[in-house]
């Protein structure tokens, strides 16, 4: 791409024009362009509230799922938070183990789905308020304004932040979604928004930090290297880095497919950079990705902004749950044949629907299907659903997935519903796997 096309493409994004991808509205979705200096301006309410909140309760935990949940988690680790835990996983083991660590008088949850119908965090928050004994002074919630969640969240006391309608899930890092846990574990907000403003700026200008990433990793792309291997950080940036890459370009048959902590040596890889001199640049980082993976997408020639497939594997749990069946999720299909001839450009994607302590055990299972020479993913379900669910079922027809299940043990009632979590996180381990069959995906289902 000459300079002058360069220039041209940065203009037409700042301008929202729709057509630099497919012109299927693309500029209804580009609310994260301005979101950091929005943020500033509210960056006194979020600190307010959570000065607040920390006089009153020692631990938070967010309900979340996907966009909701990955920022937070990412800022936890990347400044080393304790007080504050994410919960994004239907498995009732998570529940148990939460039960031995929370003080729940102690305790404030934030409830946080844009839409305001998100299952998981919608079973959550009902347990939760249950549990607690229904105050309302202990719940918060970040939903989009006029969801069911804003209704219900104000119908019961709690404090409601209003996230902006023309942000989509996977580019909300910056915006109440990711900032108001930020405010609860008391990082520095103006470092993180001034950080990020400034990389606003330098999108804008001739030397394009988000422009640089966004043709390297839609040239790879063109050349065959759609594994983008981002390296290991202490925060595990790549988990919030695989999910805005695998949702945003994953359809229509192509796409590229986020390999955190993968080696970028091989001829389907491509290096991608994370820079983090300090804690605080987050801000900065997690705008330069998301300008970047819009530069991609009008490569790719894909709206970067919608997430076509990820209804199938909601769609087939809904159907697994009306049947009133509880799926046992039996050992399916060899793993040795799957992966006796897998070889690059295939990849392999781990989905395990466990017990998120036992995730280490997932260590032999992933040197096994390194030895195919493949890149190699792993995600716990249901997390994975809400990132590269998408890319899975809408990118390129190169995936060899293994599902992973274990025992989920005593059944924990869900207030409202006539299923459990148990019963939730099979349904949905069952969804996807017929999701990705139906779909001619090879697919094995083994237990540990």
């Amino acid at each position: 791409m000459s300079v002058a096309a360069q220039h041209k493409l940065v203009e037409r994004i700042w301008a929202r024009d729709a057509a630099v991808w497919t012109d299927n509205g693309e500029d209804k979705w580009l609310g994260w362009l301005d979101e950091p200096k929005r943020m500033q301006e509210r960056a006194g309410e979020l600190r307010e509230f959570a000065g607040e909140a920390r006089s009153s309760f020692e631990t938070f935990v967010l309900l979340g799922m996907g966009g909701s949940s990955l920022a937070p988690e990412v800022l936890k680790r990347t400044f080393g938070v304790k007080n504050l835990h994410v919960l994004d996983t239907t498995h009732p083991a998570m529940l148990r183990h939460a039960e031995e660590f929370l003080d729940l008088s102690r305790t404030m949850f934030v409830v946080s789905s844009k839409s305001g119908t998100t299952l998981e965090t919608r079973s959550h928050f009902d347990y939760y308020w249950e549990r607690v004994g229904r105050d309302g002074r202990q719940f918060a919630a970040v939903t989009d304004p006029g969801s069911e969640l804003e209704q219900l969240a104000r119908e019961r006391g709690m404090r409601v932040f209003a996230g902006e309608p023309t942000i989509g899930g996977r580019y909300s890092a910056l915006s109440p979604f990711g900032l108001v846990p930020a405010a609860l574990m008391d990082l520095d907000l103006d470092r993180i928004l001034a950080g990020a403003v400034r990389m606003a700026d330098d999108c804008r200008a001739d030397a394009n930090p988000g422009l640089s990433l966004g043709l390297e990793l839609g040239d790879g792309w063109r050349e065959g290297r759609d594994k983008v291997c981002i390296p290991e950080t202490q925060g595990s940036f790549g988990l919030w880095a695989e999910q805005l890459i695998a949702e945003s370009t994953g359809k229509q048959g192509k796409g590229l497919v986020p390999a955190p902590g993968e080696s970028p040596d091989g001829p389907d890889r491509q290096p991608a950079d994370v820079r983090l001199p300090e804690p605080e640049a987050i801000g900065a980082e997690f705008f330069r990705w998301e300008f970047a993976v819009a530069v991609a997408g009008s490569i790719l020639e894909i709206n970067p902004f919608d997430q076509p497939n990820v209804q199938a594997a909601k769609d087939k749990t809904k159907e697994v749950l009306a049947s009133g069946e509880d799926p046992q999720v039996p050992e399916e299909g060899s793993l040795d044949d799957l992966l006796a001839d897998a070889g690059p450009p295939s990849y392999v994607a781990i989905q395990a629907f466990i017990d998120p302590m036992r995730e280490r055990e997932l260590e032999p299972l992933i040197d096994y299907a390194h030895k195919t020479g493949c890149v190699v993913t792993q995600g716990l379900g249901p997390r994975y659903l809400h990132s590269t669910g998408q890319l899975h079922k809408g990118g390129p027809p190169t995936g060899l997935f293994v599902q992973v299940v274990d025992d989920t043990g005593a059944e924990i009632p869900i207030p409202g519903q006539d299923f459990g979590f148990g019963r939730l996180i099979r349904a949905q381990a069952e969804g996807d796997f017929r999701s990705l069959r139906d779909l001619g995906r090879k697919i094995v289902r083994v237990r540990i």
